[in-house]
């Protein structure tokens, strides 16, 4: 049977999961901007306890106004990935504000990774933002070897 991993709201020291936030946000800077705002889901599993990490995979979720819910941070821990908890975070995300808001947001870097999987996922395109990287961030970033340079913004009707 497998195994159903637990989401919970974070209540207290977000600082703790850095480490998962850095995965999401790999600049400390850019994450000190939105660690206390919103707030903050993680997802454990029984492997968890294996490694010591308190969690597998977080969320940060900030209301911006208008019935809009941005999706600030999502990552899970790469030897978790693969196993349906990103999804089972937005999914839990989702059905938590429904009704509170009109759309879930997210940006992310134009990458073949992460932009397919929120289409998977159920959100559509909605802008870009040029230059969003090579402006904000005191390095470049690179995922699946592609240069992140422009923010896509992507919603979905909540």
């Amino acid at each position: 049977m497998a195994e159903v991993p637990m989401i919970r709201l974070v209540q207290g020291d977000r600082k703790r999961y850095m480490p998962l936030l850095l995965l999401a946000d790999e600049q400390p800077e850019m994450v000190a901007r939105y660690i206390d705002r919103g707030d903050m889901w993680v997802l454990t599993s029984k492997d968890a306890s294996k490694d010591g990490v308190p969690a597998v995979a977080e969320c940060l979720v900030t209301d911006e106004g208008a019935g809009v819910l941005e999706m600030k941070s999502l990552a899970v821990a790469p030897a978790h990935q693969g196993r349906g908890y990103g999804r089972a975070l937005i999914e839990h995300v989702a059905r938590t504000y429904a009704g509170r808001y009109r759309v879930l947001r997210v940006g992310t870097g134009d990458s073949p990774l992460t932009v397919p999987f929120y289409e998977r996922c159920g959100f559509k395109r909605s802008h870009v933002v040029s230059h969003f990287f090579t402006d904000n961030y005191d390095h470049p970033i690179y995922e699946a070897g592609v240069q992140l340079v422009d923010m896509v913004y992507l919603v979905r009707e909540l």
